[in-house]
């Protein structure tokens, strides 16, 4: 299935259906009077967060939708029917902003809910209604009201417990491959990750979701590289872990550029909690992975955790520390998961 976060949609409700102007006519009645029904009402134009999705690219090749009109009122007092409103069906997380691409109309976090981003138009009144003492016989009826058209966007933000960061090839879809069912594509070069992807992990009998975007690298704000357009795939969030490449040439630079995209992008993703990891320690030394680690810790103004997506070392530790910093209790954990720590698949 492709991947799709972001795509503009065309939408429009009914309007209502025009009133009638009739008079009762039968035989051996005299005066009938007017019996022209109303209208019937527009269908709306609403949107719906289920579960089971996490991409928009149906509305890539459908992007209209618009509602039919009432039908119009009839003789012997009978009113249109209403048309059936469009329900367009989106992943949970998905944002509706207005044709500006800024203005957010609706933020849909929670599976089952709705909002009407475009109401049908009432029917108009039948001649039935502008009957009065003075007039009995009215010979005018209102049409119904138009219908919204209006031209929006949705964009996806996939949600997550924790969130992926670091420079391409730092191994953060090795780590998901290993902690998880996910299969995020693994290669030796740069750009190997080109779509966000979500994988559960567990430890302890506590499992999360975990979400890995492609890697960022120097000057993402100003859409060098994929650019930044993925970190809105880990705003959500309750947690950071940022991976930093042990066998690089200067792990604080390459620390800094994330953190500096980071506050960049803003959002206040600089602010949520991160944990610093060392990855790739496999292909150091002892001496290495200390020195490194160190010269990383002061630079982080904190700790700074070591492991290895691929050999499997340390990672229950990250993933433990991972679990206390998104309020996951162990405690949670049935009886029937038990204790058992993540073993490396």
């Amino acid at each position: 299935m492709k991947f799709l976060d972001l795509t503009k949609v065309y939408i429009r409700s009914g309007g209502g259906g025009s009133g009638a102007v009739s008079f009762r006519r039968e035989k051996y009645i005299e005066y009938g009077g007017p019996d022209g029904g109303d209208g019937g009402r527009g269908g709306d134009v609403v949107v719906e967060a289920v579960e089971g999705l996490n991409t928009l690219i149906d509305f890539r090749y459908q992007p209209h939708f618009f509602a039919k009109s009432g039908q119009g009122g009839m003789g012997r007092q009978r009113t249109g029917r209403d048309a059936d409103d469009i329900v367009m069906r989106v992943p949970v997380g998905t944002e509706i902003l207005d044709e500006d691409e800024e203005t957010v109309i609706a933020d849909l976090t929670e599976p089952g809910q709705r909002i009407v981003l475009a109401k049908g138009g009432n029917g108009g009144f039948g001649n039935l209604h502008f009957k009065t003492s003075t007039n009995q016989a009215p010979r005018r009826a209102n049409p119904g009201q138009p219908g919204v058209e209006r031209t929006i966007w949705l964009r996806l933000k996939l949600i997550a417990d924790v969130g992926l960061l670091g420079l391409p090839n730092a191994g953060k879809s090795t780590f998901l491959a290993a902690t998880s069912n996910a299969r995020p594509k693994i290669a030796d070069y740069p750009f190997t990750t080109i779509v966000p992807n979500l994988g559960v992990v567990g430890v302890d009998g506590i499992e999360f979701v975990v979400a890995d975007i492609p890697g960022l690298i120097a000057g993402a704000h100003e859409g060098r590289g994929i650019g930044d357009r993925f970190l809105g795939h880990v705003e959500r969030s309750g947690a950071l872990l940022h991976l930093v490449d042990g066998t690089a040439a200067d792990v604080v630079a390459d620390w800094r550029t994330i953190v500096t995209e980071l506050e960049m992008y803003g959002e206040g993703l600089a602010e949520k909690p991160r944990l610093t990891v060392l990855n790739k320690i496999d292909a150091l030394s002892e001496d290495e992975v200390a020195t490194r680690r160190d010269t990383l810790a002061r630079a982080v103004g904190g700790e700074v955790m070591a492991m290895s997506g691929v050999s499997g070392t340390g990672v229950t530790e990250v993933l433990r520390a991972l679990r206390v910093m998104i309020g996951r209790d162990a405690a949670e954990a049935t009886p029937e998961e038990g204790d058992a720590p993540w073993s490396p698949v």
